[in-house]
């Protein structure tokens, strides 16, 4: 039986990793063709090793030198840069992995789909920013999108063998992150150390910090509303602390189908990888009556404005999502880099959005990969100087 080919894109990310070590624990079963990371060389290059990869790639070009001194006693080929990404993405393989953070990962996804690849997304910036874009794509390729984010994984899967024409909604769950049960009159004061720990899943610090100001559950929202073609009026968050229901679809009968798990990325993963069969995963087996009881609460969007800024951005449409996730990237940068206070990154994010709109922003411009990565750059532009204003 010939080997599935697939590449990894983010490989060294929380997805990424992941990734590697189901595949590496078959790899009798896998041809390895490409990898690619950003400035961690020393295990990207280690990775792109023991894995035999054809092509190790760094999104740096400055740290090609590096990757190739990690590599220099190995098959495995070094490249570095935005081309070198785009030319992996087009290389011919069964099945790709696209975990790289930000809408740096759009491109890469498109290229994937042309080849007419599966593509397990764990970017949601894919579908945030150019949903339209990347679902057609796909259907002109006769490519094949896989939901890797656990919430959206969980809805394919209570999804598999139903109407999409009998869901009343959908319910997607947020942990509630490191703030949950903050007095909100404290969350200005909210230090870059406390948002980057989070209380349930061990992720990257950005999508730690971004799970603290519900920003990621923001996200999930839209791509919920992209990926499954339903109205935003149909999306309920709910706040589930125990992060072991990942989301609930609701039938017109009444019924709710929920799918529950433990909070470790591999079974949303090991789901993508071996669709549309099940295989055994090395994922925690749940005890029910030990766990006891879940809890639920609606979330207070007071304290998580990212909830009511992802509503608007589904009203507005057209390329308002790409405008959304470059603030939201540079307001954490903000966050990250001291200068903002945590509240302050929905207030950057919303005035973003208004100016953009209100400056002929070509929000209403038709969903091009050029369109997108116009907007994206006017809206960073517009947010940095958003944020330059407040640090004064």
């Amino acid at each position: 039986m010939s080997r599935r080919r697939v590449s990894i894109f983010g490989a060294t990310g929380s997805i990424g990793q992941n990734t590697i070590d189901l595949i590496a624990r078959d790899l009798d079963h896998y041809e390895v063709v490409a990898l690619t990371g950003a400035s961690n060389i020393a295990l990207l290059a280690k990775d792109a090793i023991r894995l035999n990869a054809k092509i190790a790639i760094t999104a740096h070009d400055h740290l090609l030198s590096n990757l190739q001194e990690e590599l220099k006693d190995s098959p495995v080929k070094a490249a570095a840069g935005q081309a070198a990404l785009t030319e992996a993405a087009s290389r011919p393989v069964d099945w790709v992995m696209s975990a790289i953070i930000g809408s740096a990962g759009l491109q890469p996804g498109l290229k994937a789909l042309e080849q007419g690849a599966t593509l397990a997304l764990a970017n949601k910036e894919s579908l945030v920013c150019a949903g339209e874009l990347i679902l057609q794509t796909a259907n002109e390729n006769s490519a094949k999108i896989l939901p890797v984010d656990s919430e959206h994984s969980a809805i394919f899967q209570g999804l598999v063998g139903e109407d999409i024409a009998a869901v009343e909604r959908i319910i997607i769950t947020a942990s509630g992150g490191a703030f949950r049960d903050w007095p909100i009159n404290e969350l200005a004061n909210a230090t870059l150390a406390q948002a980057s720990a989070h209380p349930n899943w061990d992720m990257g610090q950005r999508i730690t910090i971004d799970s603290a100001s519900m920003f990621n559950k923001a996200m999930e929202v839209i791509e919920t509303h992209e990926y499954f073609d339903v109205r935003a009026g149909q999306i309920e968050v709910l706040v589930h602390p125990e992060s072991m229901i990942h989301a609930l679809v609701g039938f017109n009968d009444g019924a709710l189908m929920a799918h529950v798990g433990p909070p470790d990325m591999r079974h949303a993963i090991g789901y993508a990888l071996h669709w549309p069969e099940r295989q055994v995963l090395p994922v925690e087996r749940l005890d029910l009556a030990k766990i006891g009881s879940f809890t639920f609460r609606a979330p207070d969007e007071l304290r998580w404005p990212a909830l009511r800024l992802a509503r608007e951005v589904m009203a507005r449409g057209g390329l308002a999502g790409a405008v959304f996730n470059a603030a939201k990237e540079s307001a954490l940068d903000g966050f990250i880099a001291g200068a903002l206070k945590f509240t302050e990154m929905s207030e950057v994010v919303e005035e973003t959005l208004t100016v953009v709109d209100n400056n002929g922003g070509h929000i209403d411009d038709t969903m091009t990969l050029d369109n997108v990565l116009h907007i994206d750059h006017l809206a960073r532009e517009n947010a940095h100087q958003i944020i330059k204003q407040r640090a004064g």
